[in-house]
């Protein structure tokens, strides 16, 4: 770590790492904010800049981030539309103005002095998720930060302020969302799904009227949230439960709610498309998606079913991320016994050579049909050994 100051300038530790701290959670990442520089001065010092349009600088040593204080001032749409004025005479105060959330707007000194100007602390002990002025709603990415700590810190009891969730009601209302790149929804969607209670995510998006905008696929499946009354779990939350209790990797779970909002076989490549959906997920939910007419058989389990599901997962070579296609499948259909039968199966069918059949004269559709009979008798056999028949 660099010294807090250096000449005129003062750095301080601001926003996640000094929320979690305070909650003793882990702190994953440290940032920091500089006040008093210029980004002549950073760069002289050895940082490296890394944003084009933003004054932030990493220290090559420690690969943290260093970001002047700035004041910021709404142009255009969207959250990159701001001008941006970081200019030495910007102050600590000024800077956590346009942070988004008061618990992300307490700073730290080099002495552990807490400066906290808009009540952070006082809303962690309360639990409540407040904005910090009425400059919340020029970006509408807050949006969406919202709900994705109101997923992170759910298990705390944190929920959204009346007068921020009334906020974020009417940026909804006035089409803000629709200003948001997918590629960013996504990305902050991915990270929700890595929290504690990914589905609060949802929750808090339907409630304020921004999932109709920002995920019509998932708020068709979740209908009107009733005003007051907490509202029954929808298809899509019930198989993102079920996936949180057998994985908790962001894809599976995210793959688990798409693949409970898809209707019809186009609907698949055109709702991954429009959400960028990244080749992780996507694979997922390809797999979970081609395998939901045998799921039911596969889990008996039938050797045939069984040999059809890898074929369709194209699973002999290995590459197929087995346990996080068998998660997202499970969450759909509640095939518990999958996790055990399919690994088993997998391994007997891998086993069967296709070069010692080809050395042996078959080819074309005569070693194919041969192949998949050899597979299925391998299948058998070891589920039968396993005892996993019944």
């Amino acid at each position: 770590m660099r010294s807090a100051s250096a000449g005129s300038w003062q750095t301080y530790l601001v926003g996640g790492a000094v929320r979690d701290r305070l909650l003793d959670l882990p702190v994953v990442e440290r940032d920091w904010v500089v006040v008093g520089a210029t980004p002549q001065q950073m760069t002289d010092a050895g940082f490296v800049p890394v944003d084009a349009e933003f004054p932030v600088f990493r220290d090559p040593h420690s690969g943290e981030e260093y970001a002047l204080a700035r004041r910021e001032t709404k142009h255009g749409e969207g959250y990159r539309g701001f001008v941006v004025d970081a200019a030495p005479d910007v102050s600590l105060d000024e800077d956590l103005s346009r942070r988004d959330l008061t618990i992300n707007a307490i700073a730290q000194a080099d002495d552990g002095t807490l400066i906290d100007p808009y009540g952070g602390r006082d809303d962690l002990a309360a639990g409540l998720l407040r904005h910090v002025t009425t400059a919340f709603d020029e970006d509408p990415l807050r949006v969406l930060r919202v709900a994705r700590f109101a997923a992170k810190l759910g298990r705390f009891g944190f929920r959204v302020a009346h007068d921020t969730h009334r906020l974020m009601c009417e940026m909804a209302a006035r089409g803000d969302l629709a200003h948001l790149a997918a590629e960013r929804v996504w990305r902050e969607m991915l990270k929700a799904m890595a929290t504690d209670q990914p589905w609060r995510f949802f929750e808090v998006l339907q409630r304020c009227g921004a999932l109709d905008a920002l995920l019509p696929l998932v708020a068709r499946t979740m209908g009107v949230a009733p005003a007051h009354a907490a509202s029954a779990d929808s298809p899509a939350l019930l198989a993102l439960r079920h996936a949180c209790d057998s994985s908790d990797t962001a894809p599976v779970r995210l793959a688990a709610v798409l693949v409970a909002c898809l209707g019809a076989d186009d609907d698949v490549e055109r709702e991954l498309t429009a959400l960028r959906a990244d080749r992780d997920t996507t694979q997922l939910v390809r797999r979970a998606w081609a395998a939901r007419d045998i799921a039911e058989h596969a889990r008996r389990p039938d050797p045939a079913a069984l040999h059809e599901l890898l074929a369709r997962w194209r699973a002999w070579d290995g590459a197929t991320d087995l346990d996080g296609s068998i998660a997202v499948l499970d969450a759909q259909y509640e095939t518990p016994r999958l996790q055990r039968i399919v690994p088993v199966a997998a391994a007997a069918a891998r086993a069967v050579s296709a070069a010692a059949l080809r050395d042996s004269g078959l080819s074309g559709a005569i070693l194919g049909a041969r192949l998949a009979e050899l597979r299925r008798a391998a299948i058998a056999s070891a589920l039968e050994d396993a005892a996993l028949l019944t």
